[in-house]
């Protein structure tokens, strides 16, 4: 019997059911004997037939344990050889090695034929410049009250600087967080994400402002207004923050020499040692405190855009008696007063304050009890808007409350990280109805400076986004460019401000139209990432080009 399963095995031309009835009731080791007597080409057959059957049969099963008794002595072979063949070609391209290097001498020349001496020419002797001398005689009064100390002790960055001249940096500097987006190309991103359409329109007008700030830029880099708004330190101040917005410093090609020079006026001419200013407002009742805030509002964004150390030192100057003047209850008034003033809490003065105090703590000032001061600024602006009435109080000295107060109060909780408060929330909800009209702007929710109204409502509804924002958009950009003068510059002929000239008109609505990169809107954070790496780039010893 078992000779003759080993012959219908070893049959090459045996079926599959042949080769299966013969495997029936084999042991296994008999199996393996009579697969050992077949010859190579019988196996390999058989195998193959196996693979053909049903893989639980166990003529598969016995195929394919032949499959591995058949490969191994295969691999024994191939592997050696393989390797045999991978290091001979790794050899084969590594660089042949350098048996010898021939090395030439050189005799070196005397030093005396090579320089002459007495053909270089020594350096013409270089004067200094005879020093400027500044006018510090005071031309306001101020409170003589022991509480309104505008000279407190030096809690700034001390630094040697001198006042002769302000640095021209051009090297650029890395711009980020909140200014992030005044970078040319981040500029017409903005635009393209926020301008809702009309960012082409806006920024051809904004264009034509600069053209008509820089054409109309006085003899020692002032600017200045008309009737109660001529004061030159605060017309200065909008007028260099309307070029720091479109990202020009003083590396700028086209407006360089005019932003360099506002900087030189604020800076050298106009800055007292106390770190007051001599030019702002002639209402000697208030004592300068709106041309103080919007002049040191700019000095800060001009040191975050361009760090140049003298307008760090003068910057910090300014927004320390900004810091030491504010009310123990968050607010600011006339003269500084920090009580018994003449309008306690006013919002309009708290505005400008607060704006600078941001921009300061943007670019890193120095100034102890500067982030103390901003959230307390937060806390008076809600004081600002006590439960029951419709709109942000005036002066906490009358609680008359008016609907022009409202955007300023939304708009510096906003930049102090208040927006979610329920102040920010009402005061939004108050104005979301609002309409601009050029034509009758006094008689429109009792708003009799316009243009001063709509520059913080852009912002407000910029800083909210959604609906609210789009819907101010696509009525107030088209509203401001089609009113603009041919001149590039804009002004009004009704309401209150009608008499306070182009300049103030001009700058407020030309920074209203670049609310889109002018600041990046609070609902969007930097990404932390990207903040850590811009950090560590700015840390980085640059050599930088300074012209004194």
């Amino acid at each position: 019997m078992a000779q003759q399963d080993s012959q219908n095995i070893s049959k090459e031309n045996a079926e599959p059911s042949e080769m299966a009835e013969a495997f029936e009731g084999l042991r296994p080791e008999r199996l393996l004997e009579l697969f050992d007597e077949l010859s190579f080409r019988e196996k390999w057959h058989r195998v193959f037939c196996g693979l053909r059957q049903p893989p639980q049969s166990g003529l598969n099963k016995w195929a394919r344990l032949q499959i591995k008794r058949l490969a191994a002595p295969v691999c024994a072979v191939i592997v050696p050889i393989l390797a045999v063949f991978l290091l001979v070609l790794f050899a084969s391209m590594s660089p042949p090695a350098t048996s010898a290097i021939e090395v030439q001498i050189i005799e070196a020349e005397p030093l005396e034929e090579l320089i002459e001496p007495e053909e270089m020419e020594p350096p013409e002797p270089v004067e200094p410049p005879d020093p400027i001398q500044m006018d510090f005689t005071p031309d306001l009064t101020l409170s003589q009250d022991s509480s309104h100390n505008l000279s407190p002790d030096v809690d700034f960055s001390p630094e040697p600087v001198s006042f002769d001249a302000v640095a021209m940096v051009r090297s650029p500097v890395v711009m980020r967080g909140m200014l992030g987006s005044r970078t040319p190309g981040a500029r017409g991103a903005a635009l393209a994400r926020y301008g809702g359409g009309h960012g082409n329109a806006t920024e051809a007008a904004v264009i034509r402002a600069l053209e008509w700030l820089k054409d109309n830029q006085l003899e020692d880099g002032s600017w200045q207004g008309q009737s109660t708004a001529a004061s030159k330190t605060g017309m200065t101040g909008l007028a260099l923050l309307t070029f720091l917005a479109h990202g020009e410093t003083t590396a700028s090609e086209r407006y360089g020499e005019t932003v360099r020079r506002a900087i030189i006026f604020l800076v050298e001419k106009d800055q007292r040692d106390d770190g007051t200013f001599r030019h702002t407002e002639s209402a000697a009742s208030r004592g300068g405190v709106y041309g103080h805030g919007i002049a040191s509002y700019a000095l800060a964004e001009a040191y975050a855009m361009t760090r140049i150390p003298n307008v760090k030192y003068a910057m910090e100057k300014a927004v320390s008696i900004i810091v030491h003047g504010q009310r123990p209850d968050g607010g600011w008034d006339y003269q500084f007063a920090r009580d018994g003033g003449a309008r306690d809490r006013c919002t309009s003065v708290s505005g400008w304050m607060t704006q600078a105090l941001k921009a300061a703590h943007l670019a890193g000032a120095g100034i102890s009890g500067l982030e103390e001061a901003m959230e307390n600024a937060a806390k008076g602006f809600k004081l600002q808007y006590p439960s029951g009435l419709e709109h942000f109080i005036y002066a906490s000295s009358g609680n008359s409350t008016r609907a022009s107060m409202t955007p300023i109060g939304v708009l510096c909780l906003q930049l102090l990280g208040h927006a979610g408060s329920s102040h920010a929330r009402r005061g939004l909800d108050s104005i979301s109805g609002w309409e601009p009209s050029w034509e009758n702007p006094s008689m429109r929710d009792g708003i009799l400076e316009p243009v001063y109204v709509w520059y913080y409502a852009t912002q407000a509804y910029f800083h909210q986004g959604g609906r609210l924002w789009e819907r101010w958009n696509n009525m107030y950009a088209p509203l401001a460019v089609r009113n603009q003068n041919d001149d590039g510059s804009w002004t009004f002929s009704s309401g209150r401000s009608a008499a306070y000239g182009p300049v103030y008109h001009t700058t407020l609505t030309a920074l209203s139209l670049m609310v889109y990169y002018r600041y990046l809107p609070t609902f969007q954070e930097p990404d932390p990432i990207a903040e850590r790496a811009l950090d560590a780039l700015n840390d980085l010893d640059i050599q930088i080009d300074i012209n004194f």
